[in-house]
């Protein structure tokens, strides 16, 4: 029997990460020992490898400062106050690229 749905690898090298949020590897390092709660695990080598929950911990500090402006400082205490709040807010822009993407692409298949 097949796997229905796509199927995900368990784990991301950082530069794969670095270019799903189009930043430079080197800022996801950085926010790593900025924000205390992103401890990717590593190989032997000392190579990062992240999960699904450390991409989703990335969208809230990427999301909190990149999109809504806050320092880091700002950033940390917003996400040690009130993560569920800021999960949410993630959660529904992510749902609103889904319907964006989909209604363009509807827009294009009308053209």
């Amino acid at each position: 029997m097949k796997p229905s749905g796509k199927i995900e690898k368990l784990y991301y090298t950082i530069g794969e990460v670095a270019e799903l949020f189009e930043v430079n590897a080197s800022l996801i390092r950085f926010w790593e020992t900025e924000f205390d709660f992103l401890n990717p695990q590593k190989n032997r080598k000392g190579n990062r490898l992240f999960t699904k929950e450390d991409i989703n911990k990335l969208k809230l500090i990427y999301h909190l400062v990149k999109e809504k402006g806050y320092t880091l400082q700002g950033a940390r205490d917003k996400i040690k106050n009130n993560m569920e709040d800021v999960e949410k807010q993630v959660a529904i822009l992510d749902s609103l690229e889904r319907i964006k993407g989909f209604m363009l692409e509807l827009k294009k298949d009308l053209s």
